[in-house]
């Protein structure tokens, strides 16, 4: 089970190097440069999100087990937040304002979709990605009100207004009634909707290359603060939620999935947001790449622990 793990996790992390590798090499022949990237991110931001969580509300059955079952799950995806939110409160206080909110962000955001969800499907099939889609949810929820406020206020950019009309609750207002209700949209919708949504992990990673592009990758092995994110959201944290479950006794599928969710690298949004608020793209960058490498070796350990 652990070299299962292992091998379905480090091809995850090739998927995604490979898709940042395209958009590092297409920024140094010129073909798609960091300057065109940022006029995607409003597209990515304002767009595709939006409608990413969507499509994950009309992907889930709402029967009444799968409700009950969803609801617990959405519970824990809080838990996991509000606990990254806790432990990294003492952290990262001298950093640089351009890069603090960054370093937070990356401590408590995983990359609970493109991470979490594939490696969910192959260790515990399809439940287990019904129980890491309330997770996205809760991400949503968090990371669109909670993160926005800890990166976009470094730089005076945050305002109330946008901790609750963001790209995020906007998705989940739409998203959530159509799964409590049992809507379907009709294809001539449900299909575009989907197709968008689609572009969310290789424009997302296209963006991230084009950041990776002009960041000096040499200073990546030597900054300490990326160490320390490392340690709190892949370690830390995992660690945290696994003794939850045990003293609640979740059934271990749940448990499983949770874990996967919890111990999931940093979140690609952290580029996005970066990018998004002028912070430092390239600390941004290097953080989410360092941690992401770092995760082929810890998720495994964490899903297996929480098995046991």
């Amino acid at each position: 089970m652990f070299v299962e793990n292992l091998l379905t996790t480090a091809q995850q992390v090739l998927i995604l190097y490979i898709l940042i590798a395209v958009g590092f090499f297409a920024d140094k022949a010129g073909l798609y440069t960091e300057k065109a990237s940022k006029l995607n991110t409003n597209l990515l931001f304002y767009i595709v999100t939006p409608l990413v969580i969507v499509n994950s509300f009309l992907t889930i059955d709402n029967s009444p087990e799968n409700l009950k079952n969803f609801g617990i799950a959405a519970l824990v995806g809080v838990a996991i937040h509000i606990v990254g939110i806790v432990i990294t409160l003492p952290f990262f206080r001298k950093s640089a304002p351009d890069a603090a909110g960054i370093y937070k962000y990356a401590s408590i955001y995983g990359n609970c979709g493109y991470m979490a969800l594939p490696l969910a499907n192959a260790v515990l099939g399809a439940q287990g990605v019904f129980y890491c889609s309330a997770v996205i949810m809760v991400f949503n929820i968090f990371g669109f009100t909670h993160g926005i406020y800890i990166i976009g206020a470094q730089n005076g950019k945050f305002n109330f207004k946008k901790l609750l009309i963001n790209p995020g609750t906007i998705g989940v207002f739409f998203g959530l009634p159509l799964f409590l209700l049992g809507i379907e949209l009709p294809e001539i919708i449900a299909t575009p909707v989907t197709s968008l949504a689609a572009l969310n992990t290789p424009l997302a990673m296209l963006i991230f290359g084009t950041y990776i592009a002009h960041t000096d990758l040499k200073t990546m092995l030597t900054d300490k603060n990326i160490y320390l994110v490392s340690a709190l959201k892949l370690i830390a944290v995992p660690l945290v939620m696994i003794g939850i479950f045990r003293i609640f006794r979740l059934p271990q599928t749940l448990a499983m999935a949770m874990a996967i969710s919890a111990s999931a690298p940093s979140a690609n949004n952290t580029v996005i947001f970066a990018g998004k608020y002028n912070l430092n793209t390239g600390v941004a960058s290097k953080t989410v790449a360092l941690v992401s490498f770092f995760s082929v070796l810890t998720m495994p350990v964490m899903i297996a622990l929480s098995a046991v």
